[in-house]
This record gives C-alpha cells, sequence and structure tokens, in this order.
C-alpha cells in the first residue's frame, strides 16, 4: 500500500505545476479520453434524465458530469458494474448502458462539455480553510478551486462547481467505509478525521466555483 500511495503523490506533485485553462480544445481532447463523444451523445437516454443533457445535473442529489475527466468518469462506471462502487440506481443503470466501449463513449461524451460550474459563488471561511490546508488539503489533490491539476491526470476528480449534496454524500460514504474505491485510500483517509460540519463547510465552499 505505501509503494502505490508513494506513486499517487509523486503524481500530484508533478502534476500541481501544470496550469490548465479548462476548455482549451487541446485539453479537452486529452481529458476526454479514448472514446467518441459523438457516438456517446446517441448513447445517454438514461444518463441524460438525472445528469442532463450536457451532464449539468439541476438535481442537488445527483453529480455533474460535464468537463469531468473521462478516464475517471469510465473508472467509476465500470466500478459500478463490477459492484467495486455501489449505488442503487447506478448499479443497475449501468447495466444497461452497454459494453465497455459503449461506456468509453459515454464518459468521453460528458467529458468533452465544458467544466461545470456554479450558478453563484460561496463564500465559506472555514471550508476554504480546509481546502487549502497544508495537510490533507484538497487542492493537493483536486487542484485549485477544485478544477483539476491537469487535463491528463484523472487520479482525483474534477469538483469545482459540483453539486454540494452530492460531495457532502460522497464524502460520508468515504469516511464510514459505504464508498471505497478512492485511489489509495486517499479519500478514506483524509475523511476519517472530518466532522459533519467541517464535511459541510467544504463542500459548501467547492460548491462555489
Amino acid at each position: 500500500m505505501l509503494s502505490v500511495y508513494t506513486k499517487f503523490i509523486s503524481g500530484i506533485i508533478f502534476f500541481s505545476s501544470v496550469a490548465i485553462a479548462a476548455d482549451d480544445p487541446g485539453d479537452v481532447r486529452q481529458r476526454r479520453g479514448d472514446g467518441d463523444p459523438a457516438a456517446g451523445k446517441d448513447k445517454i437516454a438514461i444518463c441524460k434524465v438525472c445528469h442532463g443533457e450536457g451532464g449539468n445535473s439541476t438535481h442537488n442529489y445527483y453529480p455533474k458530469l460535464a468537463g469531468q475527466y473521462g478516464e475517471y468518469l469510465l473508472r467509476q462506471l465500470k466500478d459500478f458494474k463490477s459492484g467495486e462502487r455501489k449505488d442503487p440506481m447506478m448499479s443497475a443503470m449501468v447495466q444497461s448502458a452497454g459494453s465497455d466501449d459503449d461506456l468509453e463513449d459515454i464518459a468521453a461524451y460528458y467529458s468533452s462539455q465544458d467544466q461545470m460550474k456554479a450558478d453563484k459563488p460561496v463564500q465559506n471561511k472555514a471550508g476554504e480553510a480546509l481546502f487549502k490546508a497544508e495537510v490533507n488539503g484538497c487542492n493537493a489533490c483536486h487542484g485549485e478551486k477544485g478544477k483539476g491539476l491537469a487535463p491528463d491526470n484523472s487520479y482525483a476528480p474534477v469538483i469545482g462547481g459540483q453539486n454540494k449534496d452530492y460531495l457532502v454524500r460522497q464524502l460520508k460514504n468515504f469516511r464510514n467505509g459505504a464508498r471505497y474505491n478512492d485511489a489509495a485510500g486517499m479519500m478514506r483517509m483524509v475523511s476519517e478525521n472530518m466532522t459533519d460540519e467541517d464535511i459541510e463547510n467544504v463542500a459548501a465552499y467547492i460548491s462555489g466555483f
């Protein structure tokens, strides 16, 4: 586990110096992976009910997918399919979404959209302090304002502008062990020391970008 953790941190250190323009065409091409976005658009009939046509879910319970890393999305879909990640709705939906190639196209479609963003900024000093903390700060993995470290680094997802309620639920799921498909156990390690108030604050803060 230590060697995996070391590789994970090394990747973060390397990519943390890379500045990105989220919707630059070159960055979009890198973050979407090997799937076909045009083909993916024809395969999202089920997905868009909850996640929206372009991946900007207006319901706070469901995550936004717009501009997310294609490889990250694909990994989550495969984890739902295999049972590595569990959710009553997604585990059932992904079974009817098609082959791995279909999933790759769906991931490419959503990742090729303009990156998710908040309707309005959120001022939360406690959440900002947690996000930028020197030890276990969220920005070390998720990048400035949660917009990711680099277009081809999908260790950790884009979370800036994500729906707050979804972020709260996932942090609590990592903390209580209901979700365990994080890279090298990083999210479980970080969240285990967070109170409910900490989770609410940091989720509110990062949802505002």
